[in-house]
């Protein structure tokens, strides 16, 4: 059996600081793919990458906000990282995910429930390793954010 190649691509790819230009293009076309097939797939399960929506209400407004972001597999949990393409800003669904303990996940065109528990203290150090070891990119995007230190959320199936 072959194995697939794109995701071993795309792990080189986003280590490139010229990637973290490319979201003005990539989240639009993210929403059409997202539109396109219902929710089941987006830009980083083409690239072979795990990949979910999540949808929390805003912090501000409580309108309903949704989100495709990269995840990092933890056993039956997902973590999810505030890299915000390297920007010196945090993502602004990391401040609604923060006002939340709840929110709502796409996951292979399911639909569920979840805890959110953003991950502080000497768990973070060990979990910011994973995530790293997992997608190095974040490294890069670390340093391209001025070594903000990005918010990491565990978000578990209720």
């Amino acid at each position: 059996m072959v194995s697939n190649p794109l995701p071993a691509f795309a792990r080189r790819l986003a280590q490139q600081p010229w990637v973290m230009g490319m979201s003005p293009v990539v989240v639009p076309v993210e929403r059409v793919i997202r539109r396109v097939t219902k929710g089941r797939k987006g830009v980083l399960d083409l690239a072979g990458l795990p990949s979910i929506e999540i949808t929390v209400a805003g912090r501000k407004t409580g309108i309903a906000r949704t989100t495709s972001l990269l995840y990092v597999p933890y056993g039956e949990a997902f973590l999810i990282i505030g890299s915000n393409w390297g920007d010196p800003k945090h993502p602004v669904w990391s401040a609604n995910l923060r006002a939340a303990s709840t929110a709502s996940v796409r996951h292979r065109g399911e639909r569920f429930e979840v805890t959110v528990t953003e991950i502080t203290g000497v768990e973070r150090k060990r979990l910011w390793d994973l995530a790293v070891e997992f997608w190095p990119g974040y490294e890069m995007e670390h340093a391209l954010s001025g070594y903000r230190e990005f918010r990491i959320f565990e978000l578990r199936r209720d």
